[in-house]
């Protein structure tokens, strides 16, 4: 069998949500922190839900933007947009992609938690470069399923129409969507949660078995969770969630958290946005930033700052939090004062890192010190010891 030997059917799906991409439309949220009325636990309403569906000559998956995609055998070689899908994969047990956009983005120290589990992230092939995503690089790697958003790669990657048709034709289909953030304009279809992505990637590798199990271990996790978050919205810490570059930074890139799977552990523990009731627009609005001084009129009680996940967190206070407690202004802020500056969690998650940072961020805003999920069910897990 040639693993090229593939159909993107339903009507050539993937150029025709390419074409409805001018839309301005994004996904409302709710006060639960779902999408659209889904939840955070597998499918429901909304978008489409096609698992995998036996055909003639093998089965297919359905993934807005991309439409139906079937496959004549499983696929072994692949690659992935960024760190929610390769986390997705090796939760499902398969190696490691060949590549991703950015490997210093996909953390892989976080599978420190898990026994048994590791990934050589120096391994990990990059795929931006200064001139962007080159094509060259697919041919090189010869995969069997591309697992990125195809719109993203047009969108950010200055791709046309026809660089995706080439690969789709040449080498193996696109299956994915920009999950991560509901922030882009051009993302006007459905926004799925991390495991309603998460089942459709299993579906797409044909191991359902372990996204079951890592369901319902995440539906306890969610379940212990009710005992650490506070009823009261007016007892939940308010945070506020920046990109801070360098390890003196000055200024801010601010995030109001959304339905974007790299904000779900703030969701989950129900903390208040500190610059959801303020002028101050989202980051990827119009790229805005925030000083010390907008900082101080806002006075959040935590700062959550993103950029510095490869640090340790000993590391982070002797740099990051160093600085801002040396800074003239910067000592100021209430959440320097009280100790209360940490790293803001990965942009990408899937479901092994959401449980490791959902418990790290448990413990630094409701003070939690115990173990919220059992570390060797998930490596059993991820082991297909179901």
């Amino acid at each position: 069998m040639d693993r090229r030997e593939y159909i993107v059917a339903a009507g050539a799906g993937l150029a025709g949500a390419v074409a409805g991409c001018s839309g301005q439309s994004e996904a409302g949220s709710d006060s639960e922190g779902t999408t659209d009325n889904r939840t955070e636990s597998g499918t429901s309403g909304g978008g489409s839900t096609a698992g995998a569906e036996p055909t003639d000559t093998g089965y297919s998956v359905s993934m807005e933007p991309v439409g139906e995609v079937s496959f004549e055998s499983v696929p072994e070689v692949w690659v992935a947009n960024n760190g929610s899908w390769a986390d997705m994969g090796i939760a499902l047990g398969l190696d490691a992609p060949e590549g991703v956009w950015l490997p210093s983005r996909y953390h892989t120290q976080y599978y420190d938690e898990i026994p048994g589990v590791s990934v050589d992230g120096s391994s990990i092939r990059k795929l931006w470069g200064d001139s962007g995503v080159g094509k060259e690089q697919f041919y090189e790697i010869d995969a069997d399923i591309h697992v990125m958003d195809p719109n993203f790669l047009q969108s950010r990657g200055s791709w046309e129409q026809s660089d995706i048709d080439e690969i789709e034709s040449q080498i193996a289909p696109f299956f994915g969507n920009s999950i991560f953030s509901t922030g882009y304009t051009w993302h006007d279809y459905t926004y799925y949660t991390l495991y309603e992505a998460f089942e459709k990637l299993s579906r797409a590798f044909q191991r359902t078995d372990r996204f079951e199990a890592f369901q319902s271990l995440h539906e306890e996790f969610r379940a212990s969770l009710a005992d650490i978050v506070p009823d009261s919205n007016s007892d939940r810490p308010e945070v506020a969630i920046m990109w801070a570059g360098g390890n003196e930074p000055t200024s801010f890139s601010p995030y109001l958290i959304e339905d974007g799977t790299s904000f779900k552990q703030w969701r989950d523990l129900r903390v208040r946005d500190a610059f959801a009731k303020t002028d101050v627009r989202d980051f990827h609005a119009d790229r805005s930033k925030v000083d010390f001084e907008t900082l101080l009129d806002i006075d959040p009680e935590y700062m959550l700052l993103r950029g510095h996940e490869a640090k340790t967190r000993s590391e982070f206070e002797d740099t990051v939090v160093g600085f801002l407690e040396s800074d003239e202004t910067g000592s100021e802020l209430t959440a320097v004062q009280n100790g209360n500056v940490f790293r803001g969690g990965p942009l990408y998650q899937g479901p092994i890192t959401n449980l490791v940072v959902t418990e790290r961020a448990a413990s630094q805003v409701y003070d939690v010190d115990r173990e919220l999920f059992d570390r060797q069910r998930v490596a059993d897990i991820i082991a297909g010891d179901l």
